[in-house]
This record gives C-alpha cells, structure tokens and sequence, in this order.
C-alpha cells in the first residue's frame, strides 16, 4: 500500500498546516445483547472512549475499546489522548503520533480520528487515500460466547444465517465444546479463540479436536509469555497470534511460532501502524487475520481497510450490542458493507 496523499499528492490523513484542530475525548457505554463471556470473565456493556478532532467544519472521530488484559483503564486512555490537545492544535501528523504516543487503545483513537478528519478535509476516502481503491464487502466471523457445550451448540443452530462462526474456549471441556458446535453445524466454517486458556499439557488434544471439527483457525492456545512451544510441536490447525501480538516489532519471533496473526486497531495503536503490520506479516508469508474489542461501528470502520487483505475477518463487534451507533455498518448474514461516510473513512 503507497502513502496516503491528498489531491495533488499533497495532503496526508493526520496531517494539517494551515489549521487549528480542537481534541474532545468521551467515555462512552453500549449494553450488549446478553452477556459476553471469554476465558477471562464476562460483560454486560462495552466501555468505549470516543476521539473527536474538529476545526469547526470538518469532524473526524475515533473510538477505542480500553482493555485490561494490556494495562489499560478508560479513565488512563482518556488522560493520554488528552495530553495530546496541543500537539493536535499544532498540527500532529499520524507518523509523529506514532512516536510520542505508545501503542495501544488511547493512540488508535487519535490515529483514527486524524485520519477521518483529514480524508473529510479534502473530499477523498480513507480506502483511496491510503492506496486500497474501492472497498468491497468482506465476510466477517460471528462470535459465540463462551458456555457449556449445550449451550453453544444451540447458539450455532440458532445462528443460521452465519457461514463464518468464531467459538470462544475456555480450557477445561473444549473438546466437547467443539465436537457439539460442529455436531449442531455440521456446514458452517469454524475458527476458534483459547485466549490463552489451554496448556502444554491440552494442547495437543485440544488441537486434534479442532483438526477433527476441521476447524479452520486456533488463535492464542497458549499464553502469551509460554508460547515459545508452538514451535516444536506440529500444527495440524493453523495458530494464529492475539495477545502475543502488537505491533511491528513482534513479527521477527512470532514468524517461528505462528502461521497467522490478529491485527487488532486497539493493540497496534491506530490504522497507521496496522497498515505497518499487515505489510510486515505478508512478507513473512503469516496469514493475516483482522480482529476488534467489542466496540461499535466506528470502531470496526477503519479496520475494513486491513481486511480486504485478510484471510479471516472477525469485525462482528456491532452485532454483540443490543444497539449500535447511527448510521452504523451494514451486516448481511456474515458479510459487511463498506461503511458510510457519515460513519467514518
């Protein structure tokens, strides 16, 4: 992917020269349908922190998913992206945001909001700014929360219309799990989601009940701090990175252990550095998957740029909330629209 240039090559999304942008920062909370359970816990809401860069005519905005597994707090996102008031008056470019903030949520909200503005600014898409061309609609994962075997098997049969579903795992009855949702299924395609509940010691069972289930994808079995195993055992399923991965500087080892990686907008701080990755990961010759928090449509929008490249796409965030933002994107059975550009981009 070249540059992103404006009209006449001379515009960059994240960058402005002549004017003074004003930063707001918002928490925002959106109930789910239900409740979402993974490895880790559950939820009842999705806590987002919503960016807005405007000079008085145009908006751009960017939403954020704070998530606890990296460090991070909703009320510690919103310091930092307002610490970054008067860099953005003076004009902050998405390179230098690169270097004066760290990855994760609080950079991707600013890195994405730049961008909406900029692409508004000067009448030109994100998709075409950043050398995509037109996006196409992409097929999208729907996520099963994580619960007894029953009960996943009747959440896949009530899923009929989905052609792509996502299990979420938790250890202990995984092979169960498994074995039931693709009983209850047997047409569907399958990728599945440890994060990180399996061992050394599950790992290969666990594995052969997915190559059975012909399962497609095994993202993060291990932890992230034990995952140096992946490399002496055989992969009979495809693994594919999640919470071992952020940015670019992680490629080098995880080409040895995985065969995939997530890219997900609030680990690598921004469309910017996502772009970066996906890049990095094709040259490795790692298949590219495209993942999100549980966040609304603006959150999952500049991640549709990544996923016309993407092997799997799990952007299925909107469709897990009781209600969504407006306009939102468009989901047909488990394909999505590209968004609108009151949406973003």
């Amino acid at each position: 992917m070249k540059a992103p240039t404006g009209k006449g090559g001379k515009s960059t999304p994240g960058k402005q020269t002549t004017m003074t942008l004003k930063l707001d920062v918002t928490a925002e909370r959106w109930p789910i349908a239900g409740v979402f359970a993974i490895s880790r816990g559950s939820k009842t809401e999705a806590e987002v922190v919503l960016a807005t860069v405007t000079d008085g005519r145009y908006t751009g905005r960017g939403e954020c998913v704070p998530y606890a597994r990296y460090g991070e707090s909703v009320d510690e996102v919103i310091d930092a992206i307002r610490a970054m008031a008067g860099a953005v008056a003076k004009g902050l470019s998405a390179a230098e945001l690169g270097r004066q903030m760290r990855p994760g949520a609080a950079r991707n909200a600013l890195d994405c909001a730049l961008i909406d503005f900029q692409c508004k600014r000067i009448g030109r898409t994100a998709a075409d700014s950043f050398g995509i061309g037109t996006l196409r609609p992409v097929e999208t994962a729907y996520t099963l929360s994580l619960g007894a075997p029953d009960a996943m098997a009747e959440a896949a049969a009530k899923a009929a219309d989905k052609t792509l579903l996502k299990l979420k795992l938790g250890g202990d009855g995984d092979i169960e799990r498994v074995a039931r949702v693709r009983a209850a299924r047997p047409d569907v395609r399958i990728i599945v989601d440890a994060n990180e509940a399996w061992s050394a010691e599950n790992l290969a069972a666990n594995m052969e009940a997915c190559r059975a289930a012909r399962v497609e994808l095994i993202e993060q079995p291990l932890p992230a701090g034990a995952d140096d195993r992946l490399a002496s055992i055989r992969h009979t399923v495809p693994i594919c990175a999640d919470e071992s991965l952020h940015t670019t500087d992680d490629l080098d080892r995880l080409a040895g252990l995985y065969d995939a990686i997530n890219i997900k907008l609030d680990k690598t701080g921004g469309l910017t550095e996502g772009l970066a990755l996906l890049r990095g990961a094709e040259a490795r010759r790692l298949k590219i998957m495209v993942g999100c928090m549980v966040g609304t449509s603006l959150a999952m929008a500049p991640a549709l740029l990544l996923a016309q490249r993407a092997h799997f796409v799990d952007l299925d965030g909107p469709l897990l909330l009781a209600r969504d933002r407006e306009p939102g994107l468009r989901y047909e059975g488990s394909m999505i629209m590209p968004p609108p550009a009151a949406l973003w981009g």
